[in-house]
């Protein structure tokens, strides 16, 4: 239990210096591009942190990264060929190396909001199911299922919405005239809710504190930067 608190406080540590840094680098010196530049370092970084710092790891674990990372990638290069899942997008060069016209870190960007909003939404309750059990209620299984996969595909959504200004600002990708379609976030809401259902179903321990951390850290760092780039 010790060496799992002092991994996850290095890991936050990590995090918390990483997302500083990003934010000075970009915001107030010249190495704003040398920063874009390693965005796929940062993101495999932070995958690398998350699968380290995950409890009790499994074949079901396992298996849940390799459908989000390679489910989000397929889903991306449908989009992007289609033009029809998520709107008219391109990606820009930024994001490292393309296959299908999609960067390949692309799916490990889809582990991390997946994984992270999965992680807190399941801490938040557990938290509310302790509380209405100590008042003697219960919440059967399909309406826990149900409140679980709003909430957290509302969150992974939000969390898009705060990301995309940014991406597009930062050369991730472009959006044709510029705009964001509507319809970018209903896919968002239906396929995060699919790749959300199977984070809830497969048996593995779903309890990661630093998992909970990187999403506040993110949604922070998402946040100074639409509000001050």
């Amino acid at each position: 239990m010790k060496n799992r608190k002092t991994l996850n406080h290095i890991a936050l540590a990590l995090a918390l210096i990483f997302h500083t840094c990003g934010i000075i680098g970009i915001l107030f010196t010249s190495y704003k591009d040398w920063i874009i530049q390693n965005t796929p370092l940062h993101l495999l970084i932070m995958s690398a942190l998350l699968i380290i710092t995950h409890p009790s790891k499994n074949k079901n674990f396992y298996l849940f990264l390799l459908l989000t990372v390679v489910g989000g990638f397929c889903i991306e290069a449908i989009g992007v060929n289609t033009q029809t899942i998520f709107g008219k997008y391109e990606y820009g060069n930024v994001l490292g190396i393309k296959i299908l016209n999609v960067p390949l870190i692309i799916g490990f960007n889809w582990f991390i909001i997946i994984y992270c909003t999965g992680m807190i939404t399941q801490a938040y309750e557990n938290y509310m199911l302790k509380k209405i059990q100590e008042q003697g209620l219960n919440l059967n299984t399909k309406m826990q299922m149900l409140s679980f996969l709003v909430d957290a595909a509302f969150l992974s959504v939000f969390f898009d919405w705060l990301m995309e200004p940014i991406a597009v600002k930062l050369g991730y990708w472009k959006w044709q005239n510029g705009d964001i379609p509507v319809y970018n976030y209903i896919s968002w809401m239906i396929i995060s809710t699919m790749l959300l259902w199977v984070f809830r179903k497969l048996n593995y321990n779903k309890r990661n504190v630093f998992s909970v951390h990187l999403l506040i850290i993110q949604l922070l760092f998402f946040l100074v930067l639409r509000t001050f780039l």
